[in-house]
């Protein structure tokens, strides 16, 4: 049975993405098979994993909304130059989703319900949030197990994630008792700055136990690997981003092994 996390922040620009597509390929590299899960309409993952969304017969969208003819998450699922790590890709399409979703039955789980078919097939499922708290949030918040917050060393970055948890809060209410807080990792970090080091040391204070240990640190590099298609740890896998995104995937492991 796969272990679900939902990478989730209302605020856009804090690497939201970035985390989704380099942890999996970290967990990759610790023998994890990994699938990658676009839901933003934006298909900022899809497009980061060199797929054409213009050429993709069928997404994310057409599983949630029950197209016919029918798809299924199988269907749409597509191999990545990383080894062990599948995506199910967006499309701009996806942006219909919500005002068509509500008034679906059982709106909220539509995701849990789509995810279902592959559940054994793997290690790790990792869903890209969109930038908003929205009904396709929700759905990946119903759908994991836990939540993982990219979080800006910003202090308004870090203002919004209130939001975010009492998000959260409600969702464990009243759709998914189980969902969790798996932590808050501090991304674009310049440790240069003062500004940087003190959001730091407020987040690690704020959150205590659930603020990882790693920090992933602000670079070019990251920005080019996107543009190249790759992940980090392919495009410069001795960069400090490259080791920071390994570090958080063996924390994230250590924690699933003493759970």
């Amino acid at each position: 049975m796969s272990t679900i996390i939902a990478i989730a922040n209302q605020k856009g620009g804090v690497a939201k993405t970035t985390t989704c597509l380099n942890l999996g390929h970290a967990l990759s590299e610790r023998g994890q098979k990994v699938l990658l899960c676009d839901l933003d309409p934006q298909s900022s993952l899809t497009i980061s994993l060199g797929l054409d969304v213009r050429k993709l017969p069928s997404t994310i969208y057409d599983v949630l909304l029950d197209t016919k003819p029918r798809v299924t998450i199988t269907d749409i699922i597509r191999s990545t130059r990383m080894k062990a790590v599948d995506v199910a890709p967006a499309s701009i399409d996806l942006s219909k989703a919500e005002l068509e979703l509500f008034s679906e039955m059982n709106r909220e789980r539509a995701l849990k319900d789509a995810l279902k078919p592959v559940q054994d097939a793997y290690d790790y499922i990792l869903i890209d949030c969109p930038p908003s708290l929205g009904l396709l949030t929700t759905n990946a918040l119903a759908a994991a197990d836990s939540v993982l917050i990219p979080l800006q060393s910003d202090y308004l970055a870090m203002r919004g994630a209130e939001l975010l948890l009492a998000t959260i809060e409600k969702v464990r209410h009243k759709l998914n008792p189980k969902l969790a807080l798996l932590g808050v990792i501090v991304t674009m970090y310049d440790g240069r700055t003062s500004h940087a080091k003190d959001v730091l040391k407020e987040v690690r204070v704020a959150f205590g136990e659930r603020t990882f240990k790693s920090v992933i640190p602000y670079s070019v590099r990251a920005k080019e690997s996107v543009v190249s298609g790759q992940s980090i740890l392919d495009y410069d896998a001795k960069s400090p981003p490259a080791e920071s995104y390994r570090s958080l995937a063996a924390e994230i492991l250590a924690y699933a092994q003493a759970a």
